[in-house]
């Protein structure tokens, strides 16, 4: 790990007062911690945002009763194996299914991953929870 460095920040008191409001409702120890997470976010987001290497879950909710929608969802998984570290099936009820995906590769693969399964027809719901491989925000 690198030297700490202390540096000074001046902000509009009403924004203080709302990041400091942020650090309560998050937890937080001290404003340090809640700053070092904000500027790790928005490293993560430059990530993503320039194609590098990035991981991420992608989670699926379906109702597994839905006519050839398994079969759909399995050539999708075959298709973009390359970038599917390992899948967790999860039944919530009799009908209702969740899928967890957890993948790694170019970010703008990931994405289309995601944005492919959320266009199969009778997925009721996809989300992409976008984080990074850990390189890059040290």
């Amino acid at each position: 790990m690198s030297e700490l460095i202390r540096f000074g920040v001046s902000l509009p008191e009403d924004l203080l007062k709302k990041f400091d409001e942020h650090i309560s409702r998050n937890g937080y120890s001290n404003r340090s911690e809640a700053m070092r997470d904000l500027i790790r976010e928005d490293l993560v987001h430059q990530q993503w945002s320039h194609g590098t290497e990035v991981a991420g879950a992608i989670t699926v909710v379906y109702d597994h009763h839905q006519r050839g929608l398994l079969n759909r969802i399995t050539a999708l998984q075959h298709d973009w194996q390359h970038l599917i570290l390992c899948s967790q099936h999860i039944h919530l009820d009799h009908h209702n299914c969740l899928e967890i995906l957890a993948v790694k590769g170019p970010a703008e693969n990931v994405s289309a991953l995601a944005n492919s399964l959320k266009a199969v027809k009778g997925i009721k719901h996809a989300t992409l929870n976008m984080t990074s491989t850990g390189h890059g925000i040290e």
